[in-house]
């Protein structure tokens, strides 16, 4: 949904997001080759590869996010991810040898980072920006819906959204509704937005079942396996898509009891926690309550 003013800035933000969302994927996406991730991925083990401003401050933000989450945010997950590879016909749990040698590949204080350039000083690293590329484009796009002239504008990632101005209908704030992983395809709570962003992580879409257990797509670095502790989902409500993205799979990872006391202890944010049972909400997650 975007408020344009005119025909004119639609057609002028319309061209310049999808511009700009073409360059990104083109330079970060681990699944073209060509890119700039491709080739310091294929580049590990070797000599550096020179980045520039703009990669540079990604990579900035990275280490800002890894310590922000307590290192669960690790761009550097990629060898993990291959292992347990939710989408493989038929899906296979890896030994706890394969797991292990794929832990010691992972850890982002192991990348070399200097002015223009960032190296992965053992072959078989890799980096993946799946952890927060998506929400940083939903951010980008709603600057850039700004500098188009728009008065206002939700910005939808598939659950994760950014919103400015007022909606259409000339409420305060957008109404978000919060999909139940109970009955995906309902919402089990609306939440009013005003100039901010909500993120969710769930595993209830992405996963597959072996001999009866499910294995979740969210993997936790410190143990190299599919997060398992009951959660469901988690929402978060923050200033910005980023923050929202990388908190809530914080969260969901940390598990109910730690997943709010991260809550309560991050200014600006609220939210929920899923379980298979209950539903655990942050101290000033009421307030965003839509009535």
């Amino acid at each position: 949904w975007l408020l344009a003013g005119s025909e004119a800035n639609a057609s002028r933000f319309t061209g310049a997001a999808l511009q700009w969302l073409a360059a990104f994927e083109a330079k970060y996406s681990r699944f073209l080759p060509g890119s700039l991730i491709s080739r310091i991925n294929a580049a590990a083990g070797g000599g550096p590869v020179a980045i520039d401003a703009e990669t540079e401050r990604i990579f900035s933000l990275c280490q800002e996010l890894h310590f922000l989450t307590r290192g669960i945010f690790d761009p550097t997950s990629l060898p993990l991810l291959a292992l347990w590879n939710w989408k493989a016909n038929p899906p296979v749990v890896p030994d706890e040898s394969k797991i292990e040698s794929a832990r010691a590949l992972v850890g982002w204080r192991q990348v070399r980072r200097t002015p223009g350039t960032i190296s992965l000083p053992r072959a078989g690293m890799g980096l993946d920006l799946g952890g927060m590329g998506k929400e940083y484009a939903v951010d980008q796009i709603s600057q850039l819906a700004r500098q188009c002239g728009l008065t206002g504008a939700l910005v939808d990632f598939g659950a994760d959204i950014r919103v400015f101005g007022t909606p259409p209908d000339g409420r305060p704030g957008w109404h978000v509704g919060l999909e139940d992983p109970r009955h995906p395809g309902t919402c089990w709570r609306g939440l009013a937005v005003h100039n901010a962003s909500v993120a969710t992580s769930g595993d209830y879409h992405r996963k597959f079942e072996i001999g009866g257990v499910r294995y979740g797509h969210i993997l936790d670095p410190r143990t190299g396996r599919p997060v398992s502790n009951s959660v469901r989902a988690v929402s978060f409500l923050a200033p910005t898509c980023t923050q929202a993205g990388l908190l809530s799979t914080s969260a969901f990872v940390l598990g109910p009891e730690e997943g709010i006391r991260l809550l309560d202890a991050t200014a600006g944010v609220a939210g929920a926690i899923l379980t298979d049972s209950q539903i655990h909400c942050s101290r000033r997650f009421h307030e965003h309550v839509a009535s």
